[in-house]
């Protein structure tokens, strides 16, 4: 049986049925994905008393990216901003960034690798940061090899106040920097304009240092499904 197209149109409509559309989807399949996973939530919502919560993590591959034709501003009567089509690769750089739960700060320090040497340099700057404070220091991140380097755990083992909290196996959507991360992107890097890595570099500090003047914790729920700011 034929079906008039503008009845299969409105049934789609109304149904909300978009077959055109698809999405990618990989569950994890971490035998101690349970155990993780609450633990991680647990230090979200019932952190010990007197601690820190950091969510850590890379952005790697940032480019710094010039446009071959000057942006056409917003005006009135309709005229939407036109970015050119053609860019320049100038260089990338890397963003280590750490977000602290439950104050809604950000620490961040761009590098030119993302290595393990990083990231310890990194972790070795934020417990000085806190040190002072006296409180227990529990890091959140996902199982990047550099996070599990041997210099990295001997760096924690000889500290009794520093703790890492791996997030389970393919489910670093666990991990609250990553909707920092989208803010950023979409704030800085989707329609940025950067004459060079240095200058990439520079809107990146300053955006941070915007943020953190109005910084806030993230409210958020799971469901099963990746981290959703209410």
């Amino acid at each position: 049986m034929n079906l008039d197209r503008g009845i299969v149109e409105r049934v789609f409509k109304e149904e909300a049925i978009k077959p055109h559309l698809i999405k990618y989807y990989h569950h994890s399949t971490d035998p101690e994905f349970e155990e993780k996973m609450l633990n991680i939530i647990g230090l979200y919502l019932n952190p010990p008393d007197n601690a820190i919560v950091l969510s850590v993590d890379e952005k790697t591959g940032i480019q710094a990216l010039d446009r071959t034709q000057p942006v056409l501003p917003l005006q009135p009567h309709g005229k939407v901003k036109n970015i050119p089509f053609e860019y320049k690769r100038l260089g990338t750089t890397s963003l280590l960034a750490a977000l602290d739960v439950h104050s809604g700060t950000i620490h961040g320090r761009s590098e030119k690798h993302h290595r393990h040497q990083e990231f310890l340099s990194f972790l070795k700057s934020l417990e000085s940061s806190y040190r002072k404070k006296g409180r227990e220091i529990h890091i959140i991140c996902d199982n990047y090899s550099a996070h599990k380097h041997s210099k990295v755990k001997e760096w924690i083992e000889s500290k009794d106040n520093v703790f890492m909290h791996f997030t389970p196996t393919h489910a670093s959507w666990l991990n609250q920097i990553e909707l920092w991360f989208s803010i950023m992107s979409r704030k800085v890097l989707k329609q940025g304009v950067f004459k060079s890595v240095r200058d990439l570099i520079k809107k990146i500090d300053q955006f941070i240092k915007n943020y953190n003047e109005n910084a806030k914790p993230f409210a958020w729920t799971y469901t099963g499904y990746p981290l959703k700011v209410k």
